[in-house]
């Protein structure tokens, strides 16, 4: 079982870069591509369709502006697609926030928040988590790390 993380651009790759740590954080496998929803559609097509024969369980999709990449991948796929709305000039990241949010009926992206790339990550884990215990069992003891951390915090 493998994630897929799709940026429209290599501008992305900063903002995606989290996403790819936290998999290999959780010893996930994951491929990623750059690959443009306007100027290779055809290519978008043959990749995400050939997605889940690669081993492929989740698709994280970062893209900003008009973000079309999450959601003409989910229109492609049955395999889960995540956004990641990524922070633009133009109005912060909002429009690529909504865009991916306001997906017609039936053609969901679970969305996180703007350049919440590490989030999209955890929710692939989760995924993943459902159907392997081994990775139902870091993600466990990532949680109650986190809990320690702000248990054992003084001020």
């Amino acid at each position: 079982m493998k994630v897929s993380i799709l940026m429209g651009s290599t501008s992305d790759l900063e903002v995606m870069t989290p996403a790819m740590k936290t998999l290999e954080e959780f010893g996930i496998e994951y491929e990623k591509r750059v690959i443009s929803a306007h100027r290779a559609p055809d290519l978008l097509r043959e990749y995400v369709t050939t997605a889940r024969d690669r081993g492929v369980v989740t698709i994280i999709a970062g893209a900003g502006g008009a973000a079309h990449l999450p959601g003409v991948t989910a229109a492609m796929t049955t395999v889960p697609v995540i956004g990641v709305p990524i922070l633009g000039k133009a109005l912060g990241g909002l429009d690529a926030l909504l865009s991916m949010v306001q997906m017609p009926s039936g053609v969901p992206v679970a969305t996180v928040g703007i350049n919440g790339s590490k989030n999209a990550a955890l929710l692939a884990v989760q995924i993943i988590a459902l159907q392997d215990e081994s990775t139902l069992a870091k993600l466990e003891a990532f949680r109650k790390q986190q809990t320690e951390k702000i248990v054992n915090t003084i001020i």
